[in-house]
């Protein structure tokens, strides 16, 4: 019996040997430092969503949206969350070398001027005579000469000051400067800690509210994974919409795979900064007809132009060199719909 009961063991384990090699190793990078908005990946890895497709996942934290690309180009990652214009810089000059978003997830850009009310600047030509702050090479800061242009302000007449994202929110709480370039994700909560109202006592200038119509991070896969491994791709995909969607209908059970993964996060914070992403930043109306992780083809051409010019690129890239949407699910398995908890 107990020689039966072993050989039935080992076969099993002998058995599951080739279904381990058969599994597909993908390394992939977050945009920044675990936060809230990463559930979908985060869920799917938690939830055994990306072993279903036979893929074995590798999850980092990473450095920046922009540094996704520049991570996923040098090899180090095959996979992983970013910006979409940051694709559109690279692929200008680097034909071919750029990796291409698969899943748009942010279909609303997160880039604004936020400023304290008392600050006075109540419309973009208000900006004028005043002081704004931010990072230099952030898409906020690099295509505010953009959002001048179109909106009539004189870049002469506003003085604009260089510093480290962590000392924008402070330097404008204590008046040194009076608005920043910023993430509204980021940024928002930012303000939060520093026991700020952000609703209430700030303005927020949405760039997309203000001719700047951008998309923002999404799910974004190297050309050599997509060249070899086609099948991974798709199956990173899938894997990742159906987190999407759980996602979008239960929050509480999102908070707990990223708790999972980091169990240094704030899981107030984060379950905040979700619902955030999700009512201002994967709302956009197009959804309802395109399904998530989609996007309008016209809509990016248009964006490639603003970025173009905000980073005075050389070449304008086609739309069909950023975004590939062959591996997107049927468009009824990415129907979006939000319920807060």
């Amino acid at each position: 019996m107990k020689h039966s009961l072993f050989g039935a063991a080992l076969t099993l384990m002998v058995g599951a040997v080739p279904a381990l090699a058969d599994m597909t190793d993908i390394r992939f990078t977050l945009g920044w430092k675990t936060q809230g908005s990463d559930a979908p990946f985060l869920l799917a890895l938690n939830n055994g969503y990306f072993e279903d497709e036979g893929l074995n996942v590798t999850i980092d934290q990473g450095e920046g949206s922009a540094a996704t690309v520049t991570r996923i180009m040098g090899g180090a990652y095959d996979a992983g969350f970013g910006d979409i214009n940051a694709i559109i810089q690279n692929a200008a000059a680097r034909p071919g070398e750029a990796p291409v978003m698969v899943y748009q997830l942010w279909n609303r850009p997160p880039f604004a001027i936020v400023t304290p009310k008392t600050a006075g600047i109540e419309t973009p030509a208000d900006f004028e005579g005043k002081t704004l702050g931010g990072a230099q090479g952030t898409p906020t800061t690099r295509l505010f000469p953009v959002f001048a242009e179109l909106n009539g302000i004189d870049l002469e007449l506003v003085s604009q000051e260089s510093m480290a994202p962590n000392l924008q929110e402070p330097m404008m709480i204590r008046g040194d400067i009076d608005g920043a370039f910023v993430f509204t994700s980021t940024s928002w909560f930012n303000l939060i800690a520093n026991r700020q109202d952000p609703a209430n006592d700030y303005n927020w200038f949405n760039f997309e509210d203000y001719g700047m119509d951008l998309y923002s991070n999404g799910m974004m896969v190297s050309r050599k994974l997509m060249a070899e491994n086609p099948e991974a791709v798709a199956g990173l995909v899938r894997a990742v919409n159906k987190a999407t969607m759980e996602v979008a209908a239960n929050q509480d059970s999102s908070v707990e795979a990223i708790m999972a993964f980091d169990n240094l996060i704030n899981p107030e914070l984060e379950l905040a900064r979700l619902e955030f992403a999700l009512t201002n930043l994967m709302n956009a109306p197009e959804v309802t007809e395109i399904g998530m992780g989609d996007l309008v083809d016209e809509r990016l051409t248009r964006s490639i132009e603003i970025v173009a010019k905000g980073y005075d690129l050389d070449r304008l890239p086609e739309a069909s060199e950023i975004f590939d949407r062959s591996f997107l699910p049927p468009v009824d398995a990415r129907a979006f719909e939000v319920t807060l908890n």
